[in-house]
């Protein structure tokens, strides 16, 4: 179970299990209430200007008494990107129907959903734990990072990361399964950026809270990614690998 969060005052009741599921999961079934527009809008500075995404989490705070968007537009959206990122893979690699629903389900369930629920969980509980600022341990209801904005952080950091490696990576698919050395790293630098897009994503959300302070801590893991990174260029295929993984051929 999710960790419980704060809800709108039009979502208020009763504790329940239902309750406990982030509010934008609980307004999945709700597409004439969602805002397409602001959701396109959001998606797209996301990839030009992330820090303005951020500016209104203040604003949303003030008005809807949480720091998560209770609006899932984005989220179908992004969902909706999935799958027809799972159909471009399908024909590049012409998976057999089954085998390209099964491309559906991991990218949408595995690299999406269970693993944005793993992110936030961790991001969650290490912003409460170590980056909370000590003057505000005294008024955590509105000082704490809830659950469901470390899935929207997750959510934000995730769109530039699919760019790259669901969407940039297969249209460059010819070049990256090539064996040499400059298109060994064209692929790794698209790894490399995709998860350095990522991990900066995680840093603007958290960032962007006013309560919390050491926020630079959470670009630490661009150190290793570099250097993994240079280390990669000495002849692993990063992408090869993945997508051998991934696909198994």
């Amino acid at each position: 179970m999710y960790p419980s969060h704060q809800h709108s005052l039009s979502d208020a009741g009763p504790t329940t299990v239902s309750n406990r599921v982030p509010l934008i999961f609980r307004r999945l079934h709700r597409f004439q209430q969602m805002d397409f527009e602001l959701a396109f809008w959001q998606l797209t500075y996301l990839c030009l200007a992330p820090r303005r995404v951020y500016k209104n989490v203040y604003y949303h705070k003030q008005t809807k008494n949480t720091w998560a968007r209770d609006d899932p537009a984005i989220l179908v959206l992004l969902l909706g990107a999935l799958v027809g990122a799972s159909v471009g893979w399908s024909i590049a690699y012409s998976l057999a129907p089954l085998d390209a629903l099964r491309v559906v389900l991991l990218m949408i369930v595995r690299d999406y959903l269970l693993v944005g629920a793993l992110m936030a969980t961790i991001v969650w509980f290490f912003a409460n734990r170590v980056l909370v600022s000590p003057s505000n341990h005294s008024s955590p209801t509105d000082s704490s990072v809830e659950w469901a904005y470390a899935f929207d952080v997750h959510t934000n950091a995730f769109f530039p990361f699919y760019l790259t490696l669901y969407i940039a990576q297969l249209l460059l698919l010819p070049v990256v399964l090539r064996d040499n050395w400059v298109c060994l790293w064209v692929g790794n630098t698209l790894y490399l950026v995709g998860f350095a897009q990522y991990v900066y994503g995680i840093y603007l959300g958290l960032n962007a809270l006013p309560f919390l302070i050491r926020t630079e801590i959470l670009l630490s893991p661009l150190l290793p990614l570099f250097a993994s990174y240079v280390l990669s260029l000495l002849g692993f295929n990063v992408a090869k690998n993945a997508l051998h993984a991934y696909f198994g051929s």
